[in-house]
């Protein structure tokens, strides 16, 4: 039985809800934001910056948090990071700086803020008691937070093409950072006295890989994150397309699936093989790109709805599976490695991939919306026939341990 909400949770559950909060702030409708300014033709670009910082950074935070400081004061800088970067990249915007600069701006800041989710998932996941049962409730609280995100942006600050929404994002980061003096440090669980450059760089996270299963879910998720670009980055566009306003609160329909799923994940998790969760995720992500290719309002809010599930299926499910698998003094580098295959390989073919695609279907004045998501749902049928055919879980295991 899970126990009912303590302080410790709820702070928990508060450092959730506004490291995804200061990042629905900006991220929502950063595209829009680039093309009311003046730079459309950075939007694919721009958002490759995070995927290039998510090569280095999250690795980086993570053997930090796992050998040398606690994690509280790790994600403190790293907020105290982002809030900076954040402030300059959007005042440059706003004063229409040269495109290299806005650019460099959007890489500088991603540096900063990219590790934030995993080394708040990693903090949040070491402080629970039960965590397959604590874990979605807790996490409920991210969802919301970025839901919030997408409806005070929208109705609230009225900022869905304005810089005001990256401001208000650096605002929050400072929240982040207020609330970290409040959690009790607790030292790391791998600290080395002598650290090696590979320690520092956290280079020994790739020795996961050696694991089958481990090699199948981490490049499974930057392979299935991949078209899951398109719909951070171009579902903004293909909405204002088809005449619909306050995109970034319409994109928050997305999470109220996936906090239905939260709430269910630890039943799922007693009753199904992670596998079929990981599958479960992949088909639904294929399937809602199928229906938006149907090019009409109600199907794309069908679409962003499922997108909820798809989500909590395959990305919560892997953090169900690091916390089974995975040994707790390298469970902040597993974070981080999940981190840079999804938000940094993933994304950065994913993000110049899709922008490529799109040229293809006639660019952004006159995109062929019905091919550009059919081909992108194809993808993702690929990837997870790939990957239901190569992964086994822990029947692996088993069958190894009577080698």
């Amino acid at each position: 039985m899970s126990r009912g909400p303590t302080p410790e949770r709820l702070k928990l559950a508060l450092l959730f809800f506004l490291t995804a909060h200061a990042l629905g702030l900006w991220s929502i409708n950063f595209s829009t934001v680039l093309e009311a300014y003046g730079y459309a033709h950075l939007v694919a670009d721009a958002w490759a910056t995070t995927a290039l910082a998510a090569l280095v950074s999250p690795l980086i935070a993570g053997a930090l948090a796992d050998q040398r400081y606690s994690t509280e004061l790790v994600l403190r800088w790293l907020a105290l990071g982002a809030a900076f970067w954040l402030t300059l990249l959007f005042y440059a915007i706003d004063q229409h700086w040269h495109w290299a600069w806005v650019l460099a701006l959007a890489q500088m800041h991603s540096l900063w803020s990219v590790p934030m989710f995993g080394l708040a998932t990693s903090l949040v996941t070491s402080r629970l008691h039960n965590r397959s049962q604590e874990f979605g409730p807790v996490r409920a609280a991210a969802t919301v937070g970025w839901m919030l995100a997408g409806v005070l942006v929208s109705y609230v600050l009225h900022a869905d093409d304005s810089v005001v929404a990256g401001y208000s994002a650096a605002v929050a980061w400072l929240a982040v950072i207020a609330l970290t003096f409040m959690l009790k440090p607790i030292p790391p669980p791998g600290h080395k006295e002598h650290r090696t450059w590979k320690d520092l760089l956290g280079f020994e996270a790739w020795s996961l890989l050696k694991n089958p299963d481990h090699r199948v879910v981490f490049l499974g998720a930057a392979l299935f994150n991949a078209p899951l670009a398109a719909f951070y980055s171009v579902t903004p566009s293909h909405l204002k397309a088809l005449g619909i306003s306050h995109t970034t609160a319409f994109m928050s329909i997305g999470q109220i699936m996936e906090v239905v799923g939260l709430f269910a994940l630890a039943w799922l998790v007693g009753r199904y093989r992670l596998k079929w969760l990981f599958i479960a995720g992949m088909a639904v992500g294929a399937l809602r790109y199928f229906v938006f290719a149907m090019n009409t309002p109600w199907a794309m809010a069908f679409g962003i709805f499922l997108h909820g599930i798809c989500f909590t299926f395959f990305f919560m499910t892997a953090q169900v599976y690091l916390d089974q698998r995975i040994p707790p003094e390298m469970r902040s580098r597993a974070q981080a490695l999940l981190s840079l295959m999804m938000s940094g390989i993933g994304s950065f073919l994913g993000y110049e991939g899709c922008g490529l695609w799109r040229q293809m279907c006639g660019g952004a004045a006159q995109t062929d919306w019905h091919t550009y998501w059919l081909g992108l749902a194809g993808v993702i049928l690929m990837i997870m026939l790939w990957f239901a055919w190569c992964y086994q879980g822990k029947q692996r295991e088993e069958e190894s341990a009577k080698c």
